[in-house]
Parts: structure tokens; C-alpha cells; sequence
């Protein structure tokens, strides 16, 4: 069976991108540096999967290259052990928690960043 690695996201900051995912998730940087258009790209996560974050050398929103626009996806969803210490967390970062939803067989909520990626942070326990 075949395993997603990663998913590569434009963004507008690297470093504050990572540095927030970090800090809500326990994630490290696995690794920093040059890519592809004279970009930026920093890959954060576990020692399994990662979010590959990647800021183009100028911000262009309205560009058709997917490597020069921000937020062309969906939702990234997370699994955490605690729900409400990571909404803690979310909250003290100043973003907004919303669409909460009990479910079997969890929980959730989603917030959105500064970049426009929606994520959504949902527990089995």
C-alpha cells in the first residue's frame, strides 16, 4: 500500500509558517533551503510525513504556476492526542477555532492561517 510522504504548500513566510506548526503540533524542521523558481522551502513535520512549506521569491497570489499561489488546496487535517490542549494552542496564536463538530469516532474543529490554508485538527481519542 502506498503512503502519502507530503504535501507541499506556497506560502507567504517559511520560517513563520514552520515555526507556528512547530509550535501547535510538536513538529520539527527536517529540512531548510533553495528550491525551484529561486524559492525558499522549509519541510516540517514527523520523522514519517511532512508538510514541504515553499515561498516563491516575490508574493504573487494571482499567478497560474501553483508554485506561485497561495492556499491551493482544500484543508490539511492533523490528528492530535489532545483537542483541547492544541485548541489552547490554535487560540494563543491569535487564530480563530470554528465549525466544531463531535462525530464518531471523534472530534474537530478547523482555523485558518494567515496564508488562507484552512487546517482541520481532529482527535480519535
Amino acid at each position: 500500500m502506498a503512503e502519502l510522504k507530503h504535501l507541499n504548500i506556497t506560502v507567504k513566510d517559511t520560517a513563520a509558517t514552520a515555526e507556528m506548526l512547530c509550535d501547535l503540533f510538536g513538529w520539527k524542521i527536517r529540512w531548510e533551503g533553495a528550491s525551484i523558481f529561486d524559492g525558499h522551502s522549509v519541510h516540517v513535520g514527523s520523522p514519517t510525513t511532512y508538510l514541504a512549506l515553499y515561498s516563491p521569491p516575490t508574493d504573487t497570489d494571482t499567478a497560474a504556476e501553483s508554485y506561485h499561489r497561495r492556499a491551493g488546496l482544500n484543508h490539511v487535517g492533523i490528528t492530535v492526542d489532545d483537542l483541547d490542549a492544541t485548541e489552547a494552542k490554535v487560540k494563543g496564536h491569535g487564530y480563530v477555532p470554528n465549525s466544531h463538530q463531535n462525530y464518531e469516532p471523534g472530534r474537530r474543529f478547523y482555523f485558518d492561517d494567515e496564508n488562507g490554508i484552512e487546517f482541520e485538527v481532529v482527535s480519535y481519542s
